[in-house]
């Protein structure tokens, strides 16, 4: 009868996990409401009708015709879906390729100015978007970038945060396997390619997985460096929605999210380790 003292536990556990699936649940029904229903429910708050706050959890009245109109008569929708793949997975290649060149040399080389240089990784990586928003905009001004997808892309490929958690994997790859393969004639690229890519995966998967989640949300960068309405990504189609779209806008709610969600299922042990390893001394 032990486990009688852990129901505290148990219950408190699962009124939180109630309260963080909750509101996804009724976004979820809410998405297969008719916009007549939608407007009875949450017209008081909208400013489409008198009277009070009436929230339905279920539809009376369910119906895909949202989901329809999204995928079916909304070309803007799929305009901004491919602008985010592309803009998204552009940024996660070109961090693949040079986050882990970078990492690679941060956990094997000692240098001059190492640690100084990685501590300035380290104090971009935590400084917020809104610190270095201008100084970002005057340099793609400069290089006559603004409003176009490399606005986007090429400051997220020299992002710092992947150099952080990748680094860490391959600092922890034992110096006898380099070692042995050295013996065997291997060189530094064949090492890196065949060595320090293969044992050092999870760190990669992890942070281009976080970053697949930060950018496909990203909302502030694309506000304020595309201006015209065919090159923004679909963080921001939400704001796009009239009143009178409102099943629209939970049924793009979810399909927006379904890929981080599928992203993370798909990776949630390479993110577990790529937390751990963020916590890690040198």
């Amino acid at each position: 009868m032990r486990w009688k003292k852990y129901i505290p536990v148990y219950a408190v556990l699962g009124l939180a996990g109630l309260i963080m699936v909750l509101p996804v649940a009724m976004m979820l029904f809410n998405s297969i409401m008719g916009s007549q229903e939608i407007k009875e429910a949450y017209g008081a708050v909208l400013g489409e009708g008198a009277g009070k706050l009436s929230v339905r959890f279920l539809p009376v009245y369910p119906t895909l015709r949202p989901y329809v109109e999204l995928l079916l008569d909304s070309p803007d929708f799929f305009v901004m879906f491919w602008n985010s793949v592309k803009q998204v997975f552009s940024v996660l290649i070109g961090q693949t390729v040079v986050g882990t060149m970078a990492a690679w040399a941060f956990a094997r080389y000692e240098f001059a100015g190492r640690k100084p240089l990685f501590l300035m990784y380290m104090i971009l990586m935590v400084m917020p978007f809104q610190v270095t928003m201008v100084s970002s905009y005057l340099v793609l001004s400069k290089l006559a970038l603004l409003d176009t997808h490399l606005a986007l892309i090429l400051p997220g490929i020299f992002s710092t945060f992947p150099v952080f958690i990748m680094e860490k994997f391959f600092r922890a790859i034992p110096k006898e396997v380099f070692e042995a393969a050295k013996v065997d004639g291997a060189g530094e690229v064949t090492s890196f390619l065949w060595i320090g890519i293969p044992l050092g995966s999870p760190g990669i998967i992890s942070a281009l997985i976080l970053n697949f989640l930060e950018y496909w949300n990203s909302v502030e960068a694309p506000m304020t460096f595309l201006k015209t309405k065919s090159k923004l990504p679909l963080s921001l189609y939400l704001p796009k929605i009239t009143m009178d779209q409102m099943s629209v806008s939970f049924a793009a709610s979810i399909v927006m999210m379904l890929p981080s969600v599928l992203g993370f299922l798909w990776g949630r042990d390479y993110l577990q380790k790529g937390i751990e390893a963020s916590g890690l001394k040198e």
